[in-house]
């Protein structure tokens, strides 16, 4: 015979989607959210993203050329990091803090552990977590929108301490304190619908995970059913960021559809468990970090079998 068979190795499956093009859709998605958050609060917040995405590029190169690693800079996933991490902080935070929250996320969890897909928690929320421990106070100061008046009161705060709370068409445009990123959730529906449209994640995290929240508020809520309450909890605080954004991390969560569905329900489960019986008026971060860390144990026994392969396959 002429013509000989090849046989190549691994993977078989190519595709010219690259990191950087991925990366880059997702600084487009998250631009909405950005330009709102510099609308509602001003210089202070356009400040400090620029100051969270100039810091988290730089600390990558610095760390890579000490480890004497490959440059990384140019897949632009530190600039999703930093742009990520201004989004999940208060507007008013001193910038010092937001660097050295760029500088936990990028050395510590990113680079320290391999560098892009070798993480095993999402960098910009375990800083955001990291900043809240330490510095409590100031990750809860929150800015009023328009006015340099700082508030402790959030939307999920008043829901849970009791009180007037905003309308709802404030919480969905963004005229309400709150992280950088999160009080807007018309400009984060936007951007997911974006990501969705390039198809850069796909519907079953995002959906499962607030429809999770919105069922387990509606039943274990103080509001009772076929109330406004499960929808407070939609719109306020971080879920859509959360959920649209930072649960969907390629390298923190799972790799398949069953998987995706263990993931989201967990996320949304903890999220609530945190909301309506700890002290803590959100429980985002920590519901998706908790759920990063099983994600392994996830993906193990939800696995597809190999084709031909018996029980243990």
């Amino acid at each position: 015979m002429d013509k000989q068979l090849l046989v190549s190795s691994s993977p078989h499956i190519r595709s010219d989607i690259t990191t950087r093009r991925l990366m880059l859709d997702v600084i487009i998605a998250i631009m909405p959210a950005s330009f709102a958050g510099v609308w509602f609060f001003g210089t202070k917040a356009a400040i400090l993203i620029a100051v969270t995405v100039i810091s988290s590029v730089l600390f990558e190169y610095i760390i890579r050329k000490v480890f004497k690693r490959n440059n990384t800079v140019s897949d632009l996933s530190a600039a999703v990091t930093g742009l990520l991490l201004a989004l999940n902080l208060p507007p008013a935070l001193p910038v010092w803090m937001a660097v050295v929250g760029s500088f936990f996320a990028i050395v510590v969890v990113k680079q320290l552990f391999g560098g892009i897909g070798q993480n095993f928690v999402n960098p910009a929320l375990a800083a955001r977590a990291m900043l809240l421990v330490s510095y409590g106070s100031k990750m809860t100061s929150w800015s009023e929108p328009f006015t340099d008046v700082v508030s402790s009161a959030t939307p999920l705060a008043i829901l849970k301490t009791g009180g007037e709370m905003p309308g709802l068409w404030d919480m969905f445009l963004g005229k309400i304190g709150g992280s950088l990123g999160e009080v807007s959730s018309l400009a984060l529906i936007i951007g997911g619908i974006y990501l969705f449209a390039r198809r850069v994640i796909s519907w079953h995290i995002p959906v499962i995970y607030c429809g999770t929240v919105f069922i387990l508020a509606w039943i274990l809520g103080a509001g009772g059913s076929f109330t406004l309450y499960p929808v407070y909890h939609i719109l306020g605080g971080g879920l859509l960021i959360g959920a649209i954004y930072m649960a969907t991390d390629y390298t923190t969560s799972p790799m398949t559809r069953k998987g995706m569905v263990i993931y989201a329900v967990g996320c949304g489960l903890l999220t609530v468990l945190f909301r309506l019986y700890t002290n803590m008026p959100e429980g985002v971060s920590y519901a998706i970090l908790l759920m990063n860390v099983a994600v392994p144990l996830i993906d193990r026994y939800t696995k597809p079998r190999r084709f031909g392969g018996g029980a243990n396959a």
